[in-house]
């Protein structure tokens, strides 16, 4: 079967909407109206305050506004944004099996693992100053679950906060760029360099299944 299957590719954006978290999902044109994953996302606590589709080159979008059911505002806790894209992806694999040989998690859960693996050495970090408060955090690596919660993790153990974002999921590739700051004030060069350090040492540990023996 010589049927090329398109890339997935899930984008969780918190810069685009001051009040609500935006999902969109992308596999060729192949979606439906995912009435299953926004029944998923509304047991995980959350309101589906708008969902809608657009179509260009490169597929058809499914994209939803999400808030927390408790608060009515956007979603802050990483772990609860990494919860809602694993619940994407996992749909994903449920109703479009094909769709493993191209995501990281096909791996664990899907019916067709991928044929190959991101070499870990493409990992690209970038940080540059963006504008008189904030920088500018860019990570691209090899996906794996949880991958959103430890990169978060890291950042914020130096002390670096962030304040917004977008995660990417693109196939075998995770793509996040967070807005960070330090106090107030863009990440100095010194802590910049600490930053990077730090993800790369983290990026380039194996995880706990590939490590046992």
């Amino acid at each position: 079967d010589s049927e090329v299957i398109p890339t997935p590719i899930v984008i969780i954006d918190q810069d685009s909407d001051p009040n609500s978290t935006i999902v969109e999902i992308t596999f060729g044109d192949r979606l439906g109206a995912l009435l299953d994953t926004m029944n998923d996302l509304k047991n995980l606590g959350l309101n589906v305050v708008k969902a809608n589709v657009y179509l260009d080159s490169s597929g058809k979008h499914n994209r939803f506004a999400i808030t927390k059911a408790s608060t009515g505002r956007k979603v802050d806790d990483p772990e609860l944004l990494e919860a809602i894209r694993l619940t994407v992806i996992n749909n994903l694999l449920e109703y479009h099996p094909e769709s493993s040989a191209r995501l990281a998690l096909g791996v664990a859960f899907g019916a067709l693992p991928p044929r190959e693996n991101v070499d870990i050495d493409r990992t690209r970090i970038q940080v540059h100053d963006d504008g008189p408060d904030q920088s500018l955090l860019y990570v691209e690596t090899a996906d794996r679950p949880g991958l959103l919660v430890d990169l978060v993790k890291i950042v914020t153990d130096i002390n670096i906060a962030i304040k917004s974002g977008e995660f990417d999921t693109e196939g075998l590739l995770a793509k996040a760029k967070f807005h960070v700051n330090y106090k107030g004030k863009p990440v100095s060069r010194q802590l910049q360099q600490v930053l990077e350090n730090s993800l790369r040492y983290f990026l380039k540990k194996p995880t706990t299944e590939e490590a046992s023996f």
